[in-house]
């Protein structure tokens, strides 16, 4: 009889008591970014990271973790507790391709709960000034008379401006010398020093340098011009068809996590991404929105299976390996 009602008032103490789910947030949470500051990635997540506090009612604290193309900063979001105060921040790069480049102690699939997907940026072929080039077919007949190929800057092997130089190689049969970096932030830094000759480089990180006059611009890799910058030809209309490679970004947690912690989060970030100002900004850095039926945690699992499926075999055919 004692035994009976002792599990009675336990279980009426569990079901009076509220769970950990209910409480979230109770304090600050923390998006690893797995890129320098100052990068795209970083600038993004920032934006959203300020609105979202206000929704939920707490600090949202960006932690840049860099390294390995962002496979360290994306191993330690996934070996977090899964309690949703560590967030997993990433994009093509760090959530596709390195899987393929890097011998993970982590699945990208298996061990993350996708939260939502967040904007995208068509990529964009820059140069420095003095590449003589000034269109992409001149840019191409350039690259091809080199006696060494160019440099070409990227965030790390298997990063998004890595996969996008794999793709321009494959389309127009050049070679280019790759030159790694924590970010395209400081990759940037280099293009406009003169240090390297381009990078085909999210439009977001490039944009503002392309309208200083710093570099020079040839392409977006997307069917429709942006709206933030709409001299830019799109690849098709510059002589390169079909050459379309969007980054794409989103947030995951570890698996695990509670699934009202995972709508908690998802119903923050969609909220931040329907502010008009937030969308303001994020705009000005030519950024494309997600359309409303894509920002579901299931819509951004399912992208990622698919994007795998299409970009694992290009960079397994490149020979492409950790640097």
């Amino acid at each position: 009889m004692r035994r009976a009602v002792c599990a009675v008032l336990l279980a009426w103490v569990a079901l009076a008591m509220p769970s950990r789910a209910d409480t979230y947030p109770s304090r600050p949470i923390t998006v690893i970014v797995p890129f320098a500051a100052g990068g795209p990635s970083d600038a993004m997540m920032r934006i959203l990271a300020e609105h979202m506090k206000r929704t939920l009612g707490q600090p949202v604290l960006v932690e840049n973790v860099t390294g390995a193309g962002g496979s360290i900063g994306v191993g330690r979001a996934v070996r977090s507790k899964p309690d949703g105060y560590t967030v997993s921040f990433g994009h093509l790069g760090t959530h596709v391709a390195n899987g393929e480049v890097y011998r993970l102690g982590y699945d990208l699939v298996a061990d993350l709960e996708p939260v939502v997907l967040l904007p995208s940026n068509p990529m964009i072929i820059v140069s420095k000034t003095n590449v003589p080039a000034k269109s992409l077919p001149e840019l191409v007949a350039w690259l091809k008379s080199q006696s060494n190929p160019a440099s070409a800057g990227t965030a790390g092997n298997g990063s998004g401006s890595h996969i996008a130089g794999l793709y321009f190689e494959q389309v127009t049969g050049i070679k280019l010398q790759y030159v790694p970096y924590r970010g395209t932030g400081p990759a940037m830094n280099d293009l406009v020093g003169g240090q390297i000759d381009l990078i085909v480089d999210q439009t977001s990180n490039a944009i503002g340098q392309v309208r200083a006059g710093t570099i020079r611009a040839y392409a977006v890799t997307d069917a429709k011009r942006l709206d933030s910058a709409p001299d830019i030809p799109t690849t098709d209309e510059a002589g390169l068809p079909g050459f379309h490679m969007t980054l794409w970004s989103g947030l995951w947690l570890p698996k695990g996590t509670a699934g009202e912690i995972v709508t908690t989060l998802n119903a923050a970030a969609v909220a931040a991404l329907n502010d008009p100002a937030v969308k303001n900004q994020l705009n000005n850095l030519g950024l494309q929105m997600p359309s409303p039926n894509q920002l579901t945690p299931e819509a951004l699992g399912t992208l990622q299976r698919q994007e795998i499926a299409k970009w694992w075999p290009i960079i397994r055919a490149a020979g492409v390996v950790p640097e």
